[in-house]
């Protein structure tokens, strides 16, 4: 048997989480602190030996993070209860909607695409305005007749490297609330699209196992395979 010798590059799709790090205006920045500090851990330990525990204290929406339906509904599966077939290994499809052309992404930029079963990744550009004043204002997102549309396509999850999925200049959130009620999972603050071919990359973003918590950051990435 011939040994399959194809080789892949791994694209990182998340923003880096620092402290003070603004993601959503409104919503505390994450302290990142030292819990116990490689100084004071060396009373413990033999000399030449110290450690550092870390502390984090941050809302769940905070960097490059995953939606599941507990988020939306309180019936909804939480983080613990998503399988991880639906967070990892997915074939991807990249939509290029470059926020110069649209702000509003309706479902005419997925209509006659292969989508069953798919992590559709809708990649606009804004990006390049991560923390900065421009990022949280007049972003790209979906509209309500494109949830429906890749509802209807049975659409594994559903990313964009925007502030929001959603219309945020309104308190509406059909796009929400048509995936995460159809069990389809979101990704929000993506980066890097750009970096990845229009098919056949493979993502993943993975949350830790919580129970009760809805959204969480993830490591967001894509395995594309060299030529």
């Amino acid at each position: 048997m011939q040994e399959n010798k194809q080789q892949y590059s791994l694209i990182d799709l998340s923003h880096t989480i620092h402290n003070g790090l603004v993601t959503y205006k409104g919503l505390p920045a994450p302290v990142i602190c030292d819990y116990l500090s490689r100084e004071d851990s060396k009373k413990f330990y033999e000399e030449g030996t110290s450690f550092q525990i870390g502390k984090i204290d941050m809302v769940t929406n905070t960097g490059t993070y995953i939606d599941c339906p507990f988020h939306r509904y309180s019936d909804g599966k939480d983080l613990s209860e998503v399988t991880l077939d639906a967070i990892a290994e997915l074939p991807a499809i990249v939509i290029h909607v470059p926020h110069t052309t649209a702000l509003a992404v309706d479902a005419t930029y997925f209509n006659g695409l292969e989508l069953n079963g798919r992590a559709v990744l809708v990649h606009t550009g804004w990006d390049a305005h991560w923390n900065t004043e421009l990022y949280y204002e007049n972003h790209p997102f979906l509209t309500k007749d494109a949830a429906e549309y890749l509802l209807s396509c049975n659409v594994k999850l559903v990313g964009i490297d925007s502030h929001n999925i959603d219309d945020t200049r309104t308190k509406s959130r059909p796009v929400h609330s048509t995936l995460l009620g159809a069990g389809i999972l979101i990704v929000e603050h993506l980066c890097n699209l750009a970096a990845l071919p229009q098919t056949g990359a493979i993502f993943s973003a993975v949350p830790p196992k919580f129970k009760g918590a809805g959204t969480f950051p993830v490591r967001a990435f894509a395995k594309v395979a060299l030529q």
